[in-house]
């Protein structure tokens, strides 16, 4: 399995102008310590919301690439947002999956993906055309290589391991991070 963090700081080393938006926990915290910037949007409380969340973004600014960066859980809890996603086909639009098999927020009980769930199969049923596991430093490398390449709506599910390095925390201001986000779009 790869360093959960490291993985985030590959994909988005050369983000250039992308917004990212992060899912709740873990993907938030390591999102705001390797690539901190004023078009990441932390979404706090949502859970299950930051795909669409995502579809949204891609759809109203369909010159930005958009990157969804959210756990396994979450992904689970919104699972219904891929067929939605599937159906429309934004090509800005890359969701990566944390998967550490885990629910890291509620005290690391054993997820769905840890019990067989092949959350990339349903991805691809759901009509992405560019759908990938990642579980190899190689394979990482062949994701990173075209990643910000914005022909294709993505999903990639990266299995990660289960332990945590340190908390960064970036605003919890809902209303902040919105403005925040807003300006930096020019669409405040």
């Amino acid at each position: 399995m790869l360093e959960r963090r490291t993985v985030v700081a590959r994909l988005l080393e050369n983000r250039d102008n992308a917004v990212v938006v992060s899912g709740l926990g873990s993907p938030t915290y390591d999102v705001a310590a390797v690539s901190p910037s004023d078009r990441n949007y932390y979404l706090w409380g949502a859970m299950g919301g930051a795909a669409m969340m995502g579809f949204g973004l891609a759809l109203a600014q369909p010159d930005l690439h958009v990157i969804v960066i959210t756990g396994d859980g979450e992904a689970l809890m919104g699972m219904g947002s891929l067929a939605t996603i599937g159906a429309n086909q934004p090509d800005n639009l890359s969701i990566v999956v944390l998967d550490n098999e885990h629910y890291g927020e509620t005290g690391m009980q054993q997820s769905h993906l840890g019990m067989g769930v092949d959350l990339c199969a349903v991805a691809a049923a759901c009509g992405f055309t560019q759908a990938c596991s990642v579980t190899t430093e190689v394979e990482l490398q062949t994701v990173v290589s075209t990643f910000h390449e914005t022909t294709a709506t993505k999903f990639i599910l990266v299995k990660v391991s289960p332990e945590s390095p340190p908390r960064v925390m970036p605003t919890r201001d809902a209303v902040e991070n919105k403005i925040t986000l807003r300006r930096a779009l020019g669409t405040a």
